[in-house]
């Protein structure tokens, strides 16, 4: 009996396009996946240069602290009349702590927008993660669909694809649509 089935199955047509889904997907996973790298090694910079920036910061703070506590020592020591020794180290303090006080600012603003680099860097990761999650999905459901014969499978896989595709193509377009609901589930 299995002898009269025509080879590939009964309907060629249905494993044609099971075939055509496939490669689409795939070539576009593979194309997504290298920019989905690229972005993750832009995120980890970002990251990095974020931690730096506000590890500066602090240090940058800790050290104004430290500086306006052995100026107050210091007026305290030094009493009503301060020694030339004791006027000194106060001038080249306020000038410490005046820099101090200069760089924190821009710093801390360096470092929010690190913070946002990643954040935005963030989105576009979470897009690139659901189509390569929905695209294997449509491939999974188009390998089955083959095997079954079943063509509403066929179509499951081509919904689950084409999400998939519009996902990604907001990756590299850099689209704002980003279903939260997905990426905490994926998160």
């Amino acid at each position: 009996m299995e002898d009269d089935l025509p080879e590939g199955g009964r309907d060629r047509m249905l494993n044609r396009l099971v075939a055509m889904t496939v490669v689409i997907l795939s070539v576009f996973m593979a194309v997504a996946n290298i920019k989905d790298d690229n972005l993750v090694q832009a995120m980890q910079l970002a990251k990095s240069d974020a931690i730096d920036t506000w590890s500066e910061y602090q240090a940058t703070k800790t050290k104004a602290h430290i500086v306006e506590t052995a100026k107050a020592e210091i007026a305290v020591i030094a009493g009503a009349t301060p020694s030339v020794a004791a006027r000194t180290a106060l001038v080249s303090m306020d000038a410490e702590a005046t820099k101090y006080a200069a760089e924190t600012p821009r710093l801390k603003a360096k470092a929010e927008a690190d913070d946002a680099q990643y954040d935005a860097l963030n989105t576009h990761d979470d897009q690139f993660d659901m189509s390569d999650a929905l695209i294997s999905i449509a491939i999974s459901l188009a390998a089955v669909a083959a095997l079954a014969e079943t063509r509403w499978l066929l179509v499951s896989a081509w919904g689950f694809g084409g999400f998939g595709l519009v996902m990604g193509v907001a990756g590299f377009a850099g689209w704002a649509i980003h279903p939260n609901a997905l990426a905490s589930f994926l998160s």
